[in-house]
């Protein structure tokens, strides 16, 4: 068994998206190689409406999966094929968009006013770019949570997990996307195949991503106030932690325990041409489903 090293850890960077919605991004219109087959992953955790409420009006999406993950508050969304719903606390929304979806999500508070939680787009491949678009909604009943004897609680939302096996499939990706919960001061670890990606989200607490006998946090070389100093570093609150190849990631919590979630999915290693919201493999291709989108033939009949 090899302990998979750390190749980063990155604060998540606010942002606007929508018609104005505040919120953090660990990852996205960088480089789409990072984290294939994953390409973006945004938090919108916010306590005030003002700062949510306008929503995501009418948008295309094409040649990708949004994934998107409710913990607090409620999300309705509807379509250009007809479909609608609300997503509540603990649910998830896999969309597969394919071919090409005109779609909108609107967020409202719960009784604090919290709207939380999180989307992930994955990418589809070029055999699967232009296949009819779908959904999954799942409430968060219907989501298995395992608790081992230590306290270490995981949500199992995809793949398979400590002998259970989440509601959402026939994902391109083949993904895992677990919601851990981990004591304060266990050490815990988890399997993750070799041969994916992976990445955890830390969003609660803090915890120490290493083979660690304490949670004294990994040392690292990073730059403070222009000078490169060694410092231990607790990943906490809207952490990205990026690693490299093994079979297993390792986590010490902290003093107030952590919460995180652990993606990972076999990469695609196709190439990418991406604009906004639309995914593709090649310029022309992304250029077809501009001349779709402002001629009328973006949606696609179903066959």
């Amino acid at each position: 068994m090899s302990i998979r090293p750390i190749l980063e850890t990155r604060p998540a960077q606010a942002t606007m998206e929508g018609a104005g919605v505040h919120l953090h991004r660990a990852f996205g219109f960088q480089d789409p190689s990072e984290l294939d087959p994953f390409l973006l992953f945004d938090d919108f955790r916010n306590d005030d409406p003002a700062l949510y409420a306008k929503g995501f009006p009418w948008h295309p999406h094409r040649g990708i999966e949004t994934i998107t993950y409710v913990l607090e508050g409620t999300v309705a969304h509807s379509d250009s094929l007809g479909n609608s719903g609300e997503l509540g606390p603990g649910s998830v929304q896999w969309m597969t968009a394919g071919s090409g979806i005109l779609h909108q999500e609107m967020p409202s508070g719960n009784a604090k006013g919290q709207m939380h939680g999180f989307q992930l787009w994955g990418n589809l491949p070029a055999a699967d770019k232009m296949t009819a678009p779908r959904y999954q909604d799942i409430t968060g009943s219907d989501i298995p949570e395992v608790t081992d004897d230590d306290g270490v609680k995981v949500r199992v939302i995809t793949g398979a997990f400590w002998g259970q096996r989440g509601p959402v499939d026939g994902i391109a990706a083949d993904p895992q996307y677990l919601d851990i919960s981990v004591p304060p001061g266990v050490k815990k670890t988890f399997k993750i195949d070799t041969y994916r990606r992976a990445f955890a989200y830390v969003f609660q607490g803090a915890g120490a991503f290493v083979d660690a006998s304490g949670p004294q946090g990994v040392l690292l070389e990073k730059e403070v106030m222009g000078e490169e100093v060694n410092i231990r570093d607790m990943s906490g609150n809207r952490t990205l932690i990026r690693f490299g190849n093994g079979d297993e990631v390792t986590v010490q919590a902290g003093e107030e325990g952590v919460r995180f979630l652990l993606i990972s999915g076999a990469p695609i290693e196709e190439p990418v041409a991406w604009h906004g919201p639309i995914v593709m493999n090649t310029q022309a291709e992304l250029q077809q489903a501009m001349r779709d989108l402002n001629n009328g033939t973006f949606i696609k009949p179903a066959h």
